[in-house]
């Protein structure tokens, strides 16, 4: 729990902690857009996927400021545009990254939203889940229930980011 004396912004008084607004912001909107969608129970680790892909791509398209309801929805385009299948999202969210880094480390100032977004980051990339093989054949000999067809691990990403498109055309 933060206490009021350490709810800096991180401007370099007092060597108080910096905390991530931008992050945390980022990270309340995808929850929002997430929820209201519907798609996936909020305790899912595909849930959690969908919530940080969507809050890397509010941060890393973001200004670095809040955004207020109207802000968000003139923003939706945007993300619609960068979470589109086959557009090199991971591409993008790694060009980013690399370059806030880069800045930040030519500033001195260390960042901690950019540390949280790129730990998200990490842990979609590094993280497998166990999902439908919507490669395989179609006509498989099987049963018609998705639970028994053809399974194949995918990056976290993988399966997070069109929950989270899907999730931004439902909003």
């Amino acid at each position: 729990m933060l206490h009021r004396g350490h709810e800096s912004t991180g401007d370099g008084d007092g060597g108080e902690p910096a905390v991530p607004m931008a992050w945390f912001c980022a990270e309340y909107i995808a929850d929002e857009l997430l929820r209201t969608g519907d798609l996936m129970p909020p305790s899912s680790v595909e849930y959690r996927a969908g919530r940080d892909a969507l809050a890397l791509t509010v941060f890393l398209s973001g200004t670095g400021e809040e955004l207020s309801g109207l802000q968000m929805v003139s923003r939706l385009p945007t993300w619609l545009s960068l979470t589109a299948y086959d557009q090199g999202w991971q591409d993008w969210v790694r060009e980013r990254l690399d370059s806030l880094t880069a800045d930040a480390e030519a500033s001195g100032v260390r960042s901690p939203d950019l540390a949280l977004a790129r730990a998200a980051w990490r842990w979609l990339e590094e993280t497998e889940l166990l999902a439908a093989d919507l490669d395989a054949v179609p006509g498989h000999a099987g049963t018609a229930d998705e639970d028994d067809g053809p399974k194949v691990w995918t990056p976290a990403w993988q399966l997070g980011l069109p929950l989270g498109h899907l999730a931004i055309h439902l909003f």
